[in-house]
């Protein structure tokens, strides 16, 4: 790579990448991105190039970073007719390339079929889950290759950073990302610019500039997939952010079980670095600038921001009061600007495009995209990125594809394991920071764990009661002892326990514990629990007071039986029983012996005739 020492160097680069590039020449992409990894992608990659070759053909197979339809991988798209396949297998890959690619042949096996109209669709753009997506962040994931930053340039990669560093003052930098309205991604949900703003007037030398990629949320992997996919995004969103405030050094802070992410990032800034887009004298002008990459251990607690300064520094991961602000001392007591990694991402696009067209999406105030991890009890799983405002609905039923096994929605928890559940009366609540928060949730990073009619909602809050206990640094009584002292509650209620008046004693615990906790992890800690009285009340009454789980989870609480009406005596429940509670001849109505029975629930993930019965 070209050192480019100037803004004309730079565009005199991309001109000749892309006049090196033939938009009607063949080329295969592929999902390299941790999911995908783990459905075997690179066997699958290895597979095609081999084929190629064996084929004497001037085909380029990419890998790239993540697509987002994760339920469907390996995922493979055939350009320039934009070809999707999904599920692909190395059995599958002669035909691919015989024919999809030397003969332009649709392969109709490996189609995305929907299931609702059991209709074959050909194109990525058509497919449900991506056709009301607004991918203005993670769209490129799929065209370039991370590894490479000339797959960036391509894109006018860096063209943002060249136009604030030779057209735009500091100050107009902070400027336009005030106008645009972005809010901070990781959870606060902080004026960007407003933060940029107050570490630029702070004193202090050296001033610094980081990262958070400290994603810890179960079921949560946008800012995985975006490091690893997309890492010269962020990079560049850190170099404008450090540039409009003056800062000299930067962090990017991962989780060490992130390992190609850490790769990518680290071999994005190696690649920036040699083509004078970091370090010093960043493109020939004054302005000098680099970046290291710091990992976590993996303490939720870190993601918190005073939390993670400690890290970086060397010491435990606990927080401290917030009375000390981050812009004015921060990381060695240094003016700081932290942001999440999506939203540097933004920031690129808020400098190439203006901030009336960026704040033209969305509410009015929550702009921009949010990407989305879609997880839990749903068809389409995978990553998601929509403009602020729309309606969970339309998320959960429109892009997720509703419920596995046309069961009954019953909840999605949003925000992380400190955000709360919201129930099926309020899917058509629009999602964005304000109204998440004015019915007991958040955004958080952007979590969405979809629950189904068999989620006992009083054992989801202990769980995530159980995860915050664990997470807790410990260092704050109400956190320490509150959320400890909840879990103990909630495990009694779910253990047949549970006492009138124990409802009330979790609510009083809960804002003692908001109000006194020292960091966001004790102070949203209730959510869950308060969201969940709120809105299942009912649940909670029915574990005490009739000694019922309604869900049929919570093992002291249920007891299983068989429908003799539905029983064909196939005997799958007595294979899979670990205890052998069902017995039972072949051809005949079975019966469980709840003497036996552990409550597993093997049996009923076997029952292909729903004849297992849970009260």
């Amino acid at each position: 790579m070209i050192k480019m020492n100037n803004t004309q160097a730079l565009r005199q680069v991309q001109d000749d990448l892309k006049s090196q590039y033939d938009p009607k020449k063949k080329l295969v992409t592929i999902c390299a991105g941790t999911g995908c990894r783990g459905y075997g992608c690179i066997k699958v990659k290895e597979e095609l190039e081999a084929e190629i070759k064996k084929q004497n053909m001037d085909v380029e197979v990419r890998a790239t970073g993540c697509f987002g339809f994760c339920e469907k991988g390996p995922l493979v798209i055939i350009h320039p007719e934009k070809i999707f396949y999904q599920q692909v297998k190395i059995k599958d890959v002669p035909d691919i390339i015989s024919k999809t690619v030397a003969q332009g042949e649709v392969l109709e096996k490996l189609l995305y079929r929907d299931p609702q109209t059991n209709e074959t669709v050909m194109k990525e753009e058509d497919v449900p889950f991506y056709k009301k997506q607004n991918r203005l962040v993670f769209g490129q994931n799929g065209m370039i290759d991370p590894t490479r930053i000339e797959d960036y340039l391509v894109i006018d990669g860096y063209s943002a950073l060249a136009k604030a560093l030779s057209g735009m003052t500091p100050e107009g930098v902070i400027s336009e990302v005030k106008k645009a309205g972005l809010r901070g991604r990781g959870g606060g949900g902080f004026l960007a610019g407003i933060k940029w703003e107050g570490s630029r007037r702070a004193h202090g030398e050296p001033k610094y500039v980081i990262g958070n990629g400290d994603e810890g949320d179960p079921g949560a992997y946008m800012d995985r997939s975006l490091m690893e996919g997309n890492p010269h995004s962020v990079i560049e969103g850190m170099i404008i952010g450090a540039y409009a405030i003056g800062a000299s050094e930067g962090y990017i802070y991962v989780r060490n079980e992130y390992p190609l992410a850490v790769i990518h990032l680290t071999m994005a800034i190696e690649s920036a670095r040699e083509a004078g887009l970091l370090g010093r004298n960043i493109l020939g002008t004054d302005f000098s600038f680099d970046i290291k990459i710091s990992k976590g251990g993996g303490a939720f607690v870190c993601g918190e921001s005073s939390a993670l300064f400690a890290s970086i520094e060397g010491r435990a991961g606990e927080p401290r009061a917030k009375y000390v602000h981050a812009v004015e001392k921060g990381l060695w007591d240094k003016p700081t600007v932290l942001n999440n990694v999506e939203t540097w991402a933004n920031v690129p696009l808020i400098i190439s495009k203006g901030a009336d067209w960026y704040a033209s999406i969305g509410t009015e105030n929550s702009k921009g995209t949010k990407i989305f991890s879609l997880v839990g009890k749903i068809n389409n799983t995978g990553l998601i990125e929509v403009p602020m405002g729309m309606t969970l609905r339309e998320i959960i039923y429109g892009m997720g594809g509703g419920i596995p096994k046309g069961r009954k929605f019953k909840a999605v928890q949003t925000g992380g394991p400190s955000g709360g559940c919201i129930p099926e009366s309020l899917l058509d609540l629009q999602v964005d920071f304000d109204r998440l928060y004015e019915v007991g949730s958040m955004m958080g990073s952007g979590g969405m764990i979809v629950m189904d009619d068999r989620s006992c909602m009083v054992d989801v809050a202990k769980y995530f009661l159980a995860f915050l206990q664990e997470e807790s640094c410990g260092k704050c009584v109400p956190c320490r002892e509150g959320v400890r002292r909840m879990r103990e509650i909630l495990e009694d209620i779910c253990a047949g326990k549970g006492e009138e008046g124990d409802v009330e004693l979790l609510e009083h615990i809960s804002t003692g514990v908001a109000d006194g906790s020292l960091c966001a992890l004790g102070g949203s800690a209730p959510n869950p629990v308060l969201s969940t009285i709120k809105y299942f009340r009912e649940e909670y009454d029915a574990h005490i007071r009739d000694h019922r789980c309604p869900a049929g989870v919570c093992k002291a609480l249920i007891t299983y039986s068989i429908d003799p009406e539905k029983c064909t005596g196939c005997g799958l429940c007595i294979k899979v029983c670990p205890t052998q509670a069902v017995s039972g001849e072949k051809k005949k109505a079975h019966t469980i012996n709840n003497d036996l029975c552990t409550r597993c629930g093997a049996c009923i993930e076997s029952c292909k005739f729903d004849a297992i019965n849970v009260k």
